[in-house]
């Protein structure tokens, strides 16, 4: 989910052009996977342009995000949703590589490819993730965090594994990350799992199609 925010430059990155780069296809959509909830299509009107139109980043040139033209059959859920991911993109507390990485662990463990493909491709670089860290968010298995990721970076997937597998944080897990993060940050954390699985279950549920410029699984 990618959100218009007001945050300090450099905390967020806008979405990449509309034209797909050669390495990242638009993706076709079969019967199997041809979406349930079908996203509204322009024209749209006055208002709901306007609504769409602060979801997204203030300078960028595709179109409303899929998802959010998904969620916006359902007019209370447009507008709640959209200030509490705003504010966790744009004013959170939690650095922006720590908040990347559960993001995309996250939506890896709840097997969301629209989502974990829409925050590798906006999101990733300006975090710092590598290629290598970028595919174990997806591929790793919880039991090789240690030994794919730096041990900082394992400590906040692991918390993201801990709280779907089990609905909490581990003892260890939880001390680990309290050493780094004030208790208003730790919240945070939990926040952004838990509002990132929602999105996961809308866009799986829902099966929104794919961005034509979102990164593929690979």
């Amino acid at each position: 989910m990618t959100t218009a925010s007001t945050a300090p430059t450099g905390s967020t990155r806008s979405i990449p052009p509309s034209t797909p780069t050669p390495s990242t296809p638009t993706p076709s959509t079969t019967p199997a996977d041809a979406p349930r909830i079908a996203p509204l299509e322009p024209p749209f009107s006055a208002e709901l342009a306007a609504v769409l139109a602060r979801w997204m980043p203030p300078d960028v040139s595709v179109p409303p995000l899929a998802l959010f033209r998904t969620i916006a059959h359902h007019p209370i859920l447009r507008d709640t949703m959209r200030p509490l991911g705003a504010t966790l993109l744009g004013k959170g507390l939690l650095p922006m590589r720590v908040r990347e990485l559960l993001i995309l662990r996250t939506c890896a463990r709840a097997g969301c490819r629209y989502e974990w493909g829409v925050h590798v491709a906006g999101f990733a670089g300006a975090a710092g993730l590598d290629r290598a860290t970028v595919a174990a968010t997806w591929w790793a298995p919880p039991g090789a965090l240690d030994a794919t990721l730096a041990a900082a970076d394992a400590e906040v997937v692991r918390a993201a594994d801990e709280l779907h597998d089990t609905s909490t944080v581990g003892d260890a897990t939880w001390a680990a990350l309290a050493a780094r993060f004030e208790p208003a940050a730790m919240l945070e954390l939990v926040t952004v799992a838990g509002f990132y699985h929602l999105i996961a279950y809308i866009a799986n549920a829902a099966r929104v199609p794919l961005e034509p410029w979102g990164t593929p699984i690979r």
